[in-house]
């Protein structure tokens, strides 16, 4: 009997011997697999993929007489794609493409047609029910970004900046008044190319937004003989989503 369990204890013994090793090698890939990973997402994460601003429009540099009438507003959005610059990722730069709809509501009526429009200030007698020019832009925003971000949080400071340059796919003014309904699609005089600086702030959800046109709206703007350069700036809100 005693020669019989030595044989086996032996073997029993031995066959533990050849086991641990592997065992000890599935603990440790099991270990290190969470700090591979860890190092894996911390070395992909992106920000703020996808946007979406409002804002209220104001033109700079009007003509003598024009005024700004009710509550002009824009609405824009996006898609941005972040390309961090720095190790920790809290600095980088991000281009894309977007669409903006602006709104001007204001007191510069616009005759004629497309071809050859007309342009006059109305004065505070003169009646209207109506009278706006809305834009629909094919945007690209060049920007640089700096924050505080890391992958674990979304929360964070961010101040990101740059420029902006669109193309004027659609554009329609409207006119309402005594005389009947004017409407203007596609004015030849509107720029077909803007460009202007942006910077956006901000903490988490809250951020604020403002744009400043560089280029003039309209190309061939004259009043009464006087040409005016006439541009906008955009205040507003921002929103970030990745």
């Amino acid at each position: 009997m005693n020669l019989f369990l030595s044989p086996f204890k032996e073997k029993l013994f031995f066959s533990i011997l050849l086991v641990l090793p592997f065992l000890s090698a599935f603990a440790q890939e099991e270990i290190t697999k969470p700090e591979l990973q860890e190092i894996k997402v911390d070395s992909l994460y992106r920000e703020d993929q996808f946007y979406f601003a409002f804002t209220y429009n104001t033109l700079q540099q009007k003509p003598v007489g024009l005024k700004q009438q009710k509550f002009s507003i824009g609405l824009s959005g996006g898609f941005l794609r972040d390309m961090p610059i720095n190790k920790n990722r809290t600095k980088a730069f991000a281009t894309g493409v977007g669409l903006s709809l602006n709104n001007y509501n204001q007191n510069l009526a616009i005759t004629g047609t497309a071809q050859e429009a007309n342009y006059a200030i109305m004065d505070s007698q003169t009646s209207f029910d109506k009278n706006k020019f809305t834009q629909l832009l094919i945007d690209v925003p060049l920007e640089f970004r700096w924050r505080t971000s890391t992958y674990e949080s979304y929360k964070f400071w961010r101040i990101y900046g740059g420029v902006k340059l669109s193309y004027l796919a659609y554009s329609k003014s409207v006119l309402n008044d005594s005389q009947g309904k004017t409407l203007i699609a596609n004015n030849n005089d509107f720029n077909k190319f803007l460009y202007g600086l942006y910077l956006s702030a901000g903490y988490n959800t809250f951020n604020v937004y403002a744009y400043y046109g560089l280029n003039p709206i309209l190309k061939n703007l004259s009043i009464e003989g006087e040409k005016a350069k006439m541009n906008t700036m955009n205040v507003g809100v921002i929103f970030y989503i990745l």
